[in-house]
């Protein structure tokens, strides 16, 4: 590598931490382009990308069909706010509906404003202001929705938060659910698979449970697939294979292609939110729409969705026959969506796979999470099983 290249890049790294807020600790690799499931460095190094934009990039990086919705809807008409009428918003609002089996959609531009808008829609909906969730969950870090999320070390440095009527349950434990119901819950809400507290998914009967609960005692159930949806988990939204009706979806991450997109969908028997109680400048803009429309049309029309599911089983097997247990405690997940649960820290991991050309995630401190988007080949995925079944191999000795 010349001197040249070396130095831009240190200039770009310190140029960035000079500006950046402080609040993401960055790890040292400069990410400049993709394709597919390969990412590549400011030295032209390549990785198997197993992070998948922390789940935003199922259809990959640099899809064709997204790219060229991009293309023509850019060229065409960028914003439009929701005060007129657009037909590329008319139709992803309708495709979205219909593949969700939802009645109607609130549009905005991640995964914490959709939970947002989905707590608002509770109480407009039932009069009520209490909730429960889940311990382990995650649902977002915008005061409203960071009251909801479980994990100690994101809520106590901003406390007090701002949601003071909710209550926290053991995930997977009806009876704790059950006794946590009264006629102040507006809502529960909960996850498929508990992705950044752990890769744990829902158990048998769990979610049937949970929203006969919710009918018996008036309150509504969001479902939140911020992480398990378009594809991810091998069913267009995970709840599809637990065979249940949320009241409201919390979609986000991989609507777009990775645009910044996210939506709370209600059903029929939710009323429309009353005019005014909620907006978004940007949320519902035709480019995240047209977007959005290529990927619904991708996963729709392609066996991507049933290739997470298979893959993702072999690769849960595989790992399960072959990680020592000095070091694996568990692999878990639905679909693409794989966690490993280590007997130490995970960050030493990441850092080797990161060494060895594999990029990857936390799920927790000792958890090692793999999303690698839906378009990964059989080559890639399995040379990145491989690297980490060798990287787990070399710290158990």
């Amino acid at each position: 590598m010349s001197s040249m290249l070396s130095d831009r890049v240190m200039d770009w790294a310190a140029l960035e931490d000079t500006h950046s807020s402080g609040t993401y600790v960055k790890r040292d690799v400069q990410i400049v382009r993709g394709q597919g499931a390969t990412l590549e460095d400011a030295e032209g190094r390549r990785y198997i990308d197993c992070v998948g934009g922390q789940g935003a990039a199922n259809l990959g990086h640099g899809h064709p069909a997204v790219l060229e919705a991009i293309r023509a809807q850019s060229a065409e008409l960028i914003t439009c706010p929701e005060l007129f009428h657009n037909p590329v918003r008319a139709r992803y609002q309708a495709a979205l509906c219909e593949a969700a089996g939802m009645a109607r959609v609130y549009l905005c531009n991640s995964g914490a404003e959709a939970v947002e808008a989905a707590l608002k829609a509770a109480r407009l909906a039932t009069g009520r202001d209490g909730f429960v969730a889940t311990m382990r969950g995650f649902h977002g870090r915008t005061l409203g929705a960071l009251s909801f999320t479980w994990e100690r070390h994101y809520r106590e440095p901003v406390g007090p938060l701002l949601m003071s009527t909710v209550t926290h349950v053991p995930f997977n434990n009806v009876e704790r659910l059950a006794a946590a119901l009264n006629d102040t819950i507006a809502a529960v809400i909960v996850e498929v698979v508990q992705g950044e507290g752990g890769v744990h998914p829902a158990e048998a009967g769990y979610l049937r449970a949970v929203q006969d609960l919710c009918r018996a005692n008036g309150s509504l159930l969001i479902v939140d697939e911020i992480q398990t949806g378009f594809g991810r988990t091998g069913t267009l939204f995970a709840y599809e294979q637990d065979g249940i009706a949320p009241d409201v979806l919390c979609l986000a991450k991989s609507m777009a292609g990775g645009l910044p997109v996210g939506a709370a969908l209600l059903a029929e028997t939710v009323p429309a939110l009353p005019p005014a109680s909620h907006g978004s400048t940007f949320g519902g803009n035709p480019l995240a729409c047209a977007a959005g429309l290529a990927v619904l049309d991708v996963l729709q029309n392609t066996d991507l969705i049933e290739r997470a599911r298979t893959r993702g089983e072999a690769v849960r097997d595989h790992l399960r026959a072959n990680l020592p247990g000095s070091v694996a405690r568990d692999v878990r997940g639905r679909g693409l969506m794989i966690g490993i649960e280590l007997r130490g820290r995970v960050a030493p991991v990441l850092s080797a796979l990161q060494a060895r050309g594999v990029l990857a995630l936390p799920a927790g401190k000792t958890v090692l999470r793999l999303l690698p988007p839906l378009v990964i080949t059989d080559d890639e995925l399995w040379q990145a099983v491989d690297t980490v079944e060798e990287t787990l191999s070399d710290a158990a000795e």
